[in-house]
């Protein structure tokens, strides 16, 4: 079957059941039934959907995370097949990501789609992961209205102050006030803040700071502190607080050499199992990604094969490619390397091989050009177990690629 018929047919296997909705509302310690399918399918591309908070947007529990996508019929595509929410950041593809979104929407009713964009800013210092002096609102906001023109939008529905990893960033008052203006003008419905690290921290913060309205989080089965994120989700979505899973996919593969991809479709359904998630954004960049991520929402049920499927990494003794972003090893290597970014560089190149973003995030660590290269032993011991010094010495080499040879 060809791409063009595919399309023409996915709406076909999009049936959304009673039983796929009922799951939804599950957490995972209560998971293992098998689907009671059998109710009636509604219409096509008719969602389950949640409600994202105070915001009060409904969308379908499935989203497209555009980071690693370049193919505009791709975007389109998820869009007609009932895709609403698009999520997107001012520095993916170095602006190119935004662009293609904005062609896209060209056209497009305004209300048929909601739009998520990010924008990290300067003079944070990464060792501690606060914002200095040096961090003055002009130039994020100049670059959030660089999103706007890019994006073809004179607002977004979501404006987030990207990878945000500790209370103080999150409630860093000069960037509030300036986020906070944007959405007094109308450029920026809604509020929030995106944390790859430090979430249940990050998440509380949020809700500390009574200013945001929604939390990007990176949520999935492979975390070690589950227990404490659920708190920190249950609290925030008692405050009003929307939250959005990323990383639900734990980097995809348990391997670089991606012979054993990671389950998507239970890991997708495991996220959304939490009631407290509004709606998750997995990254495909296929058109056979996107209709297996559509065809997730016909039934959230994860049977006993798909918990057991998650549990693959154990059997086959690997450690995967995901990165919990603790950052405990920074305190342990003696040279005080940005591994967490090094490591997250690492899943991106070799999980989701978007070689652009892993070389703008390892750049951005400033490792030296034979990162652990020098060192007679690591003294760095991984809480996943991770052989951090091989990672972290093969991720370093793609600084010394052109960054256009990449473009």
């Amino acid at each position: 079957m060809d791409r063009d018929e595919r399309l023409r047919n996915r709406r076909d296997f999009l049936k959304v059941g009673a039983a796929g909705v009922a799951g939804a509302v599950l957490m995972p310690h209560v998971l293992g039934q098998e689907s009671a399918s059998g109710a009636p399918p509604v219409k096509p591309g008719a969602f389950p959907c949640r409600v994202l908070g105070r915001t009060g947007l409904k969308l379908p529990v499935v989203s497209m995370g555009v980071m690693n996508a370049d193919n505009p019929n791709l975007v389109r595509a998820a869009l007609d097949a009932g895709i609403v929410h698009l999520d997107t950041a001012h520095g993916y593809q170095r602006g190119r990501n935004e662009e293609m979104i904005g062609g896209v929407l060209k056209g497009r009713p305004r209300d048929s789609f909601v739009i998520g964009t990010k924008v990290r800013a300067d003079g944070e210092d990464r060792s501690t992961g606060r914002f200095t002096a040096e961090t003055r609102p002009e130039p994020f906001v100049e670059k959030f209205e660089l999103s706007l023109k890019r994006l073809g939008l004179d607002h977004v529905d979501i404006f987030y102050l990207h990878n945000v990893s500790t209370r103080e960033a999150a409630l860093f008052e000069p960037l509030l006030a300036a986020m906070t203006r944007l959405k007094e003008q109308g450029k920026a419905r809604f509020l929030g803040l995106s944390t790859h690290r430090n979430e249940p921290e990050v998440i509380r913060a949020a809700v500390a700071g009574k200013v945001l309205d929604v939390v990007l989080t990176a949520y999935n089965f492979r975390q070690p502190h589950l227990a404490d994120m659920h708190a920190a989700m249950a609290e925030a979505a008692a405050a009003g607080i929307g939250l959005v899973a990323m990383k639900t996919q734990a980097g995809a593969y348990w391997d670089k050499e991606r012979q054993h991809p990671i389950n998507m479709k239970a890991a997708l359904k495991w996220a959304l199992q939490n009631p407290h998630v509004g709606t998750a954004i997995p990254g495909f960049t296929t058109f056979d990604q996107m209709e297996e991520d559509l065809a997730v929402m016909a039934d959230l049920t994860l049977s006993p094969k798909d918990l057991d499927d998650l549990k693959q990494g154990e059997k086959l003794g690997v450690t995967g490619l995901y990165c919990r972003q603790c950052g405990e090893c920074v305190a342990l290597c003696r040279h005080g390397l940005d591994i967490p970014a090094a490591m997250r560089g690492y899943m991106y190149a070799y999980g989701y091989r978007n070689l652009t973003e892993a070389r703008t995030t390892v750049a951005a660590a400033a490792l030296p050009a034979a990162a652990c290269g020098g060192c007679d032993r690591c003294t760095v011991r991984c809480a996943m177990g991770h052989d951090v010094r091989g990672r972290v010495a093969d991720i370093a080499r793609i600084t010394a690629i052109p960054e256009d040879f990449l473009a």
